[in-house]
């Protein structure tokens, strides 16, 4: 299934994308896509719907973020081999940081550059939303915690990251520095998340483009160490790291500016496209 929330920025509504690419609405059904609609039973209970029943919803409204009331974005650094190779030892365990929650925006929303910032990047990542309580998970049964799989893109202002510490959650927590979406996609549609192609383009110029075969850490890997740090929630993020090709490594740096646009997109689970602005 591919599970949305759609509408104003805090009257969303649940809903899904049926086989023929038509909002339906699932309100209904669940009063929104959170923590206790991602557990395993109502998950099948909500496969069992015939979408063709299903309200369809007019016109092109905003998607949400895909996941109402995330707990935590956990996310990990240096993850890809090629990306960690750039000028870094590979790590001998994952790297791990949190971004804010107030940082989740939708797919379509505009991700606002702090005023003052002039090093704005970009990061395309493969999302993990937690299904079911995670606590000192095996790998081997790991994934059987996992909901889902999303799109997200890591903003960073790499001023805030790297001058001011450094302490890499300040310059990844601000407002509108986690684009989520467009839509959630059920574990059962993604039968190997080591088998996706990631890609992110700024304004059509194509900055990152890799597998996440190239993980260092599998997703399976990830959610047994998290959890054996950490417990790990329904409705929680999981983000796993990014490819090569983010600004600030590239031969001159690239950063963001005011008017352009992003689209990160992986396969299957869907693409992004997020304007650019500078607040004043």
């Amino acid at each position: 299934m591919r599970l949305v929330r759609y509408g104003p920025r805090g009257r969303e509504r649940p809903g899904l994308i049926d086989a023929d690419g038509i909002l339906r609405d699932l309100s209904a059904h669940v009063p929104d896509i959170g923590g206790a609609v991602l557990a395993p039973a109502r998950l099948a209970a909500l496969r069992r719907l015939a979408p063709a029943r299903l309200p369809a919803v007019a016109g092109r409204p905003r998607l949400g973020v895909p996941v109402a009331e995330v707990g935590k974005i956990v996310a990990v650094g240096l993850n890809y081999r090629a990306h960690a190779a750039g000028g870094h030892a590979l790590p001998d365990e994952p790297i791990l940081f949190l971004k804010a929650p107030t940082a989740l925006c939708g797919a379509r929303d505009t991700v606002r550059l702090p005023a003052g910032a002039t090093r704005g990047d970009w990061e395309v990542e493969l999302a993990m939303v937690i299904g079911r309580r995670a606590r000192r998970v095996a790998p081997e049964r790991a994934l059987g915690h996992v909901a889902g799989y999303c799109v997200a893109n890591d903003v960073s202002e790499r001023g805030l990251q790297f001058e001011r510490g450094p302490q890499w959650d300040k310059g990844k927590s601000c407002d509108t520095f986690c684009p989520l979406g467009p839509w959630l996609v059920t574990r059962d549609e993604v039968p190997d998340p080591q088998r996706l192609e990631l890609s992110l383009t700024l304004e059509g110029e194509t900055m990152q483009q890799a597998s996440t075969a190239d993980m260092l850490f599998s997703c399976a890997e990830i959610v047994a160490f998290v959890s054996g740090l950490m417990t790990l929630l329904p409705g929680d993020v999981i983000l796993t790291g990014t490819p090569p090709g983010s600004g600030f490594l590239r031969t001159p740096p690239r950063y963001l500016r005011h008017g352009e646009r992003m689209r990160a997109a992986i396969s299957g689970l869907g693409a992004q496209c997020s304007p650019i602005a500078v607040e004043r």
